[in-house]
């Protein structure tokens, strides 16, 4: 009997099949397996890499998330030399001790027994035009600078130009060329910078410390420099004492007072002195008359002063800050008054009215151009939030003796007034210049603020303008050209 074979040959091709299935399964899992394993590898490794990175660089201060600011590194012809020949920036006296100690001057040394004695370091003999030094120096410690231009929102030019074209505004022999000459010499320097060709300027700011006005010269026989009407400058913020009202790229910024705390608590100290002080005069004015100005407004006001007596308080107040009279210093006529007159003077804006705010007392104002349309990143504006810290009296009508400026600030209610004294008092730490680092947001951080969204807003537009067809162009960063 035959026996039948243990596997027969279709068996054995059906087995020999089987087994090159598991074999060629089994491979395929195993390289499915060492491509996932390499894939996991490869992705730990760069999250190591990844978190290498971050850890070995410099993370950005907790509250710069509105951007960073570059400061240029500028010859020192167009600031530090400027300082060097301080005796000769003005025909009649040296600027060193005023621009001494990073612009904020000398501390004060008359004003013990006005002030809390630990409150007196604060104080220093600041010049009116210091605004480019002072800034120059808080921006140089500003925890939001960067080294690094490619990580910039907005570059900082540290050029003196109300030093440079001041020296030259009252020199008899000056010419136009004279006060324009560093300024052309700065923005040639300007056009070799990568930073500033990649945005024609518009990402870059300068402090003016002067009115905008030393700065428009139409033709060579005006006033000032012609320097913001240079074509590089078209682009250009610029932050000044006084703005001009129609133009957008002005940026009005407070006088420096000689208030400069180092700490917030110096500050919320201060805050507390000035609403507890006991105002025996209901109004005063620091200042001097125009006597070369036809029907001078400030003349009129000293009258009325006078004619108010025991309610009004004067001092007459020189063009360096130094006043006389029976009032004694400016800080301490506003310390002791309700109210303080801030007529314009030889331009629309004064330093006055911030040294009036920072003794708590309350502007009243007669031009609406000397604070209303010049300090919006700083005071609040539109008129209900102005009633709130201010009081607008129509100059037309005190001309013509429809109104007395007494009686109008007579007719305000205690309470309200107590309340507005509030509001000035709670608008201080946002207009001094603060000689510290560990310090509140003071001025300097809010024109940074403001330039930052300045800039993200132009970008944000310019992204709009370059979707829409025919968008673009030679000069069509951020901006029109």
């Amino acid at each position: 009997m035959l026996r039948r074979s243990e596997t027969s040959p279709l068996d054995q091709t059906h087995s020999s099949l089987k087994k090159q299935k598991y074999s060629s399964s089994s491979s395929s899992s195993h390289c499915l397996t060492l491509l996932t394993l390499a894939t996991i590898s490869i992705q730990l490794l760069l999250l190591l890499l990844h978190s290498s990175r971050r850890s070995t660089s410099k993370p950005l201060p907790q509250d710069c998330n509105s951007g960073l600011v570059y400061v240029y590194d500028l010859p020192p012809y167009f600031n530090k030399d400027l300082i060097d020949d301080c005796d000769t920036l003005t025909p009649w006296r040296s600027l060193c001790d005023q621009l001494s100690n990073s612009g904020f001057g000398p501390k004060t040394t008359d004003l013990a027994g006005t002030i809390p004695d630990h409150l007196l370091s604060s104080w220093h003999t600041t010049d009116q035009f210091a605004a480019e030094l002072i800034y120059h120096y808080r921006i140089l410690s500003h925890p939001c600078r960067t080294t690094n231009p490619s990580h910039a929102t907005a570059f900082y030019i540290p050029f003196y130009a109300g030093l440079a074209v001041g020296k030259h505004l009252w020199s008899p022999n000056s010419t136009a060329q004279d006060r324009d000459r560093d300024c052309s010499l700065l923005l040639n320097w300007l056009a070799k910078q990568e930073s500033w060709n990649q945005s024609n300027g518009q990402d870059h700011f300068i402090v003016l410390g002067r009115i905008t006005w030393d700065f428009r010269r139409a033709k060579d026989s005006d006033w000032g420099s012609s320097f913001l009407f240079m074509p590089a400058m078209r682009h250009v913020t610029r932050l000044l004492l006084e703005r001009s009202p129609w133009d957008k790229r002005d940026v009005g910024i407070p006088y420096p007072t000689g208030f400069h705390p180092t700490t917030p608590g110096e500050v919320r100290d201060w805050q507390s002195f000035v609403l507890s002080q006991n105002r025996s005069t209901l109004f005063s004015f620091a200042g001097s008359a125009r006597a070369r100005f036809t029907d001078d407004f400030r003349g009129l006001l000293m009258k009325e002063c006078e004619q108010a007596e025991e309610q009004c308080r004067s001092v007459s107040c020189m063009a360096d800050g130094q006043c006389i009279g029976g009032g004694g210093s400016a800080l301490s006529l506003f310390l002791n008054s309700a109210f303080c007159l801030q007529p314009r003077g030889d331009s629309f804006t004064r330093r006055s009215m911030f040294d009036c705010i920072v003794a708590g007392a309350i502007p009243v104002m007669f031009w609406r151009r000397s604070a209303y349309e010049q300090y919006e990143w700083y005071l609040p504006m539109g008129e209900e939030k102005e009633k709130e810290w201010s009081v607008f009296v129509d100059r037309r009508k005190v001309r013509r003796g429809v109104v007395r400026v007494k009686e109008v600030l007579e007719g305000i209610e205690e309470e309200k007034v107590r309340r507005m004294r509030e509001k000035v008092v709670e608008l201080i730490p946002k207009l001094v210049y603060s000689a510290g680092r560990g310090y509140m947001e003071d001025a300097v951080d809010v024109a940074l603020n403001g330039l930052f969204r300045r800039v993200e807003d132009r970008r944000r537009s310019r992204s709009r303008e370059v979707d829409k067809p025919g968008g673009g162009g030679t000069f069509a960063w951020f901006g029109a050209a």
